[in-house]
């Protein structure tokens, strides 16, 4: 496949979409099985052949320049490169053959420093499995940090006691002290030390605001958000959503088209249109797949007005979508995805 396009393109198209590869995976040869290995290689996302040149060593071979980005699973974590590993093949996602490299640069890279490494947890009020880390810290300072492991998720509280797991809100490490809370009698702040990961975006303590005292009542709050919090947005919705029979089908809904300027603002757009204000109808592609089927507030087939859609379709377009790790979804995409469960799309 990496021949054939590198015979095929003149000079001017590399570095162009005309030269894009798409995702390609990197492993070892298949032949080189060993019981000391345990690399299981990595994702090269978005790349584009930028040139090639031949080998100076070895004129029959080449040296191709790409252009892309490593999946990483956290943006701190350590690419290591491998021992024993003495070329590289390169297949695309789908098992598509590519290539082999004998070396390569640009992929490997050290642990990289998070951006948090110590999280506070104020006014808390432990319940056993972190009584029993705090046990331990109070017990010898220098425990095993496996004995003062803690790992939980974070749930929002609402005002009437209600709660909601936060998406991607982790508490991960390692207990390191604790001390009496100036928040009430009884409570503790807690310093936790953790390792790789990041922080949830400080916006998302705004998006909680809006929902503190129980549904948001105006629509679009979370039109100035960027994609990162407009995901949020959905996702505490998702959250929050309550068990509503959906409407008869046949209902006409009217979405606000305004602010779609992203596949996120089509999630939250549509969860209004068919929810009210901070309502849920889907933060993906299966996720709106899964609303269309029913039991989400609205009943197939039903009509959707959407106003304003010059917006969607001048900026839900083709292209690579880096959130995603695939190709964007477009405007012609979602209509598709609609007609296939018989919604009537009225653009306007």
């Amino acid at each position: 496949m990496l021949a054939d396009l590198l015979g095929q393109l003149p000079a001017e198209a590399f570095g162009t979409e005309r030269a894009w590869l798409g995702n390609v995976s990197l492993s070892a040869p298949t032949r080189l099985p060993s019981p000391a290995q345990s690399w299981c290689g990595e994702d090269l996302c978005d790349v584009v052949v930028l040139a090639q040149r031949p080998n100076a060593a070895m004129p029959e071979k080449v040296d191709i320049d790409l252009d892309g980005f490593v999946y990483v699973g956290q943006s701190t974590d350590a690419v290591v490169r491998p021992r024993d590993v003495d070329e590289f093949v390169l297949t695309t996602w789908y098992g598509t053959f590519c290539g082999t490299c004998g070396d390569l640069t640009g992929v490997f890279r050290e642990q990289a420093a998070p951006s948090v490494r110590q999280i506070r947890l104020l006014g808390c009020r432990p319940e056993p499995p972190l009584v029993t880390a705090l046990d331990v810290v109070r017990q010898s300072a220098t425990a095993s940090p496996s004995r003062r492991r803690v790992h939980a998720w974070v749930h929002a509280i609402a005002a009437d006691g209600s709660a909601v797991a936060l998406t991607g809100a982790v508490v991960s490490g390692t207990v390191g002290s604790a001390e009496p809370s100036p928040l009430g009698a009884g409570l503790l702040d807690v310093t936790v030390e953790v390792g790789a990961g990041e922080p949830l975006p400080t916006g998302t303590l705004d998006i909680l605001e809006h929902w503190r005292a129980g549904r948001p009542t105006r629509p679009n709050l979370w039109a100035d958000y960027d994609r990162e919090l407009r995901r949020q947005w959905s996702g505490v919705a998702l959250g929050y959503r309550t068990g509503a029979l959906a409407r008869p089908a046949g209902t006409t809904y009217d979405l606000d088209g305004r602010f779609v300027t992203d596949v996120e603002g089509f999630y939250c757009a549509i969860g209004e249109a068919i929810n009210g204000p901070g309502g849920y109808f889907g933060w993906t592609l299966d996720g709106l797949d899964d609303c269309l089927r029913g039991q989400f507030g609205a009943q197939a087939p039903f009509r959707l007005v959407w106003h304003n859609s010059a917006v969607a379709r001048e900026h839900l377009v083709g292209g690579y979508d880096r959130r995603r790790l695939s190709p964007a979804i477009t405007l012609e995409d979602l209509l598709v995805l609609l007609a296939e469960h018989h919604i009537e799309v009225d653009l306007r």
